[in-house]
Parts: structure tokens; C-alpha cells; sequence
């Protein structure tokens, strides 16, 4: 039988501060979501001054991440440069900057997806919580 790391209650909270304190550095009000290999949501939280929508859109770009084992811009990327058929692609909701896989060694743990700036800067966010992890 195969065994893998797993994501903790812990993991995902100290993922969470650390992204908060990234966005709360650069004045940026985001929803951050962060889910577990499966896409199934372990934190959420949404700053105060972030459009609803984030509420939906940060779970999606998380979910997206962890599911494809890419991060979400991939697929964003990939439909701009005219693969549409890419919208059809089941369980698949966020493809746009944001969401980044957690991948440690050939695994992945899991994703971050942030939502409620610009899409670089969601991305940004994201890394800085995942960074918070360490190696």
C-alpha cells in the first residue's frame, strides 16, 4: 500500500495567515480558499471589502488547482489560445489565475486559490501562503 502526506487543520491555518498577511501587506481585500487533493475545502475566509463573488470564485481556482495538479492559469492559458473545448471539462470551475496546487515531492497535498485583485496578484497570494509551509 502506497502512503502520502496530507494537508492538517494546522497546515491550512498557518497557509491562511500567511496569505491574509500577504494580501493585507499590499491593502488587497481577496477571499482565500484552500483545499485538499480531493478539491474539498478545508479554510475559507473572505477579507473585508472583497466582492461577493470572490466567495465563489476563490473555492473554484482552489479546487481547479487541486484536481488538475497545475496551477489554474494553466487552463486559462490554454482556452485563450483557442482551445475552447477546455470550458466542458467536468468538476473543472476556476480556470483563471489564483489557484495554486501545494505539491510536495510527486504529490499533491492539495491548493490555494485567492480571489478579489488582479489575477497575478491573487496568484501571489496564494504562493506566499503555500510558501508559508516550508519544504
Amino acid at each position: 500500500m502506497n502512503t502520502k502526506p496530507c494537508l492538517t487543520f494546522d497546515d491550512a491555518r498557518r497557509m491562511a495567515a500567511a496569505a491574509e498577511a500577504e494580501a493585507r501587506a499590499n491593502q488587497w481585500a481577496v477571499a482565500i480558499a484552500i483545499v485538499d487533493d480531493g478539491g474539498h475545502l478545508m479554510w475559507f475566509q473572505r477579507l473585508d471589502g472583497t466582492a461577493a463573488i470572490s466567495s465563489y470564485i476563490a473555492p473554484a481556482k482552489a479546487r481547479t488547482a487541486a484536481l488538475g495538479r497545475r496551477e489554474s492559469r494553466v487552463y486559462e492559458e490554454i482556452i485563450n489560445k483557442g482551445r475552447v473545448s477546455f470550458l466542458s471539462a467536468p468538476e473543472l470551475e476556476g480556470m483563471l489565475e489564483g489557484g495554486v496546487p501545494i505539491i510536495r515531492g510527486e504529490h499533491c497535498l492539495g491548493a490555494v486559490g485567492v480571489s478579489g485583485v488582479k489575477s497575478a496578484e491573487d496568484a501571489q497570494v496564494a504562493k506566499a501562503g503555500i510558501a508559508a509551509l516550508g519544504d
